[in-house]
C-alpha cells in the first residue's frame, strides 16, 4: 500500500499545476474553492467512516476507500473531457465533484489503514513497520515523479487517469491479499436499527476515549495547529521562490525542472533518512517516540522561518530540504507515537476524529494565513506558518503517554 499510494499520489501530484492551471484555466479562487471542498467534505464524513471501521472491518473500510478513490481522481481527470461544452456542467464542477469522492475515500482509509497495521502487528513493531512503508513509498514517489512528467507530455489530464486506475488496482489486490486476523467486532445490539445502534455505541466509545485522556487532548491540539501550519507552507512555498526568490538565471533551467529537481532532490534526501532511521531503531517506545517528534518540531519550525527569511535561492533550497526531510521523520514517529496513546476497540475512531481536527485547522487556519499574506507578504504569511507550530513543543514536552493517564485514573480513583 506504501508504495503503490506514493506512486499514484506523485504521479498525479507532480504536474497537477500544469493541469489546473494551463489546461483548465482555473483562477486562484477556483483553486482555493478545489482545497476548501475537500477539506469540508473531509471534515463531514472523517467520523462517520472511523466508526465504520471499528464497527465492522477495518479491511473493509481501507479496500472501500481505495475503489472510492480510484473513481474520485479518474473522475478528476476526466473533468477536461466531460465540461468541454457538449454538457450542461462545466469542468470546474466535475472536479468539484471529484474532490468531493476523493474527500469520501480519503476518509475510509484515514484511520482505518494505521489501525489495522497496528493491530496486525502489534504496538511494539508498528514503528519500524511505518518506517518501512514511508521508506517504500519513497522510492514509488521517485517513479511517480518521472513518470508524471512523461505522461503529462502526452495529455496533462492523463496522470490523474494513471493515478486513478492506480488506486483501483490496489483495491482488487488488497481483496485478495489483505488479512484481517486480530480485529474484534463489537458485540451487535438487538432489534430494529441495530447497526446503526452499534455504530453510534462505537463513535461514543471514541468520543469517550479522547474526552477521558489528557493525552488525546493534547494530540488534538497537535493536529489542529499542525493543520493549520501545514496548509500555510504547501500551498505558499513554491509561490514565495517563484515570487520572491526566483531562479539562478544561469542555469537555463525552465521552473518546472526546477520544480521537479527539488522534489527529486527531497525525495532522495528523505529516503535516505527514513533507510538510517529504520536500520537503528528495531522499535519505538511512547517516551523515544515523544522525545523526537520535539526536535523534529522544532527543525521544522526553524526550517520554515528559515525559508521565510531566506535571502537568495540557495538558503530557501536548503530551508525546502530540510523541511521535506524533517516531515518525511515524522510522519512514521507521529503514527507511531499516536497508535501507542490509542486503545485497539475504538482505534480507527479516534484516529478520524483526531484527521477531523486537522481539517478543521486546514479550513481555518489557511484562510487566515492566506489573509496575512494578503495584508503583509509570503514572508510575514510564511512565519506565521512557523508560529502556528511553537504551541505544538509545549504540547509535546506536557504529555506523557497512556501509561501516565492509567495512573492519573488511578490515583483520583484512591
Amino acid at each position: 500500500m506504501g508504495f503503490m499510494t506514493s506512486l499514484a499520489n506523485a504521479t498525479m501530484f507532480t504536474t497537477y499545476a500544469i493541469y489546473q492551471v494551463v489546461a483548465l484555466g482555473f483562477n486562484p479562487l477556483q483553486l482555493l474553492l478545489v482545497g476548501m471542498v475537500l477539506e469540508v467534505t473531509v471534515l463531514l464524513f472523517e467520523g462517520v467512516t472511523g466508526v465504520v471501521a471499528d464497527t465492522y472491518s477495518r479491511k473493509a473500510s481501507v479496500i472501500v476507500g481505495m475503489f472510492v478513490l480510484g473513481a474520485g481522481f479518474v473522475l478528476e481527470g476526466s473533468a477536461m473531457w466531460l465540461g468541454d461544452g457538449s454538457t450542461a456542467m462545466s469542468a470546474f464542477v466535475w472536479l468539484l465533484m471529484a474532490q468531493v469522492v476523493f474527500g469520501i475515500g480519503f476518509t475510509f482509509v484515514s484511520g482505518a489503514d494505521s489501525a489495522w497495521m497496528v493491530d496486525e502487528v502489534g504496538e511494539e513493531r508498528a514503528g519500524r513497520v511505518f518506517l518501512k512503508a514511508k521508506r517504500v513509498g519513497l522510492i514509488g514517489t521517485l517513479l511517480g515523479i518521472g513518470l508524471s512528467v512523461a505522461i503529462s507530455t502526452i495529455g496533462y489530464n492523463l496522470p490523474y487517469i494513471a493515478g486513478g486506475l492506480m488506486y483501483l488496482a490496489l483495491g482488487a489486490f488488497l481483496i485478495v491479499y489483505m488479512k484481517e486476523t486480530n480485529f474484534t467486532r463489537p458485540e451487535k445490539t438487538e432489534g430494529r436499527f441495530s447497526h446503526f445502534r452499534s455504530m453510534k455505541a462505537t463513535w461514543v466509545t471514541g468520543a469517550r476515549t479522547v474526552r477521558g485522556s489528557r493525552i488525546l487532548l493534547m494530540i488534538l491540539i497537535v493536529t489542529l495547529f499542525s493543520g493549520a501550519a501545514s496548509e500555510g507552507y504547501d500551498r505558499l512555498w513554491q509561490a514565495f521562490i517563484i515570487g520572491d526568490i526566483g531562479f539562478p538565471a544561469a542555469s537555463g533551467f525552465n521552473m518546472a525542472t526546477w520544480f521537479g529537481l527539488i522534489a527529486l532532490a527531497s525525495t532522495l534526501l528523505s529516503l535516505a533518512a527514513v533507510w538510517a532511521a529504520e536500520k537503528r531503531l528495531d522499535k519505538i517506545g511512547e517516551r523515544f517516540a515523544r522525545r523526537s517528534l520535539i526536535v523534529l518540531t522544532a527543525a521544522r519550525v526553524l526550517g520554515i522561518a528559515g525559508l521565510a527569511l531566506s535571502p537568495n535561492f540557495a538558503y530557501a533550497l536548503a530551508a525546502v530540504l530540510l523541511i521535506e526531510v524533517v516531515m518525511a521523520l515524522t510522519g512514521p514517529v507521529y503514527d507511531t507515537w499516536l497508535n501507542l496513546n490509542i486503545e485497539s476497540r475504538s482505534r480507527a475512531t479516534v484516529l478520524s476524529m483526531l484527521s477531523q481536527s486537522d481539517a478543521l485547522g486546514q479550513t481555518g487556519g489557511g484562510p487566515f494565513v492566506g489573509w496575512i499574506g494578503s495584508r503583509l507578504s509570503v514572508r510575514a504569511s510564511l512565519l506565521a506558518s512557523a508560529a502556528l507550530l511553537v504551541p505544538i513543543l509545549a504540547v509535546f514536552a506536557r504529555a506523557r503517554g497512556r501509561q501516565s493517564d492509567v495512573s492519573a485514573d488511578k490515583q483520583n480513583i484512591a
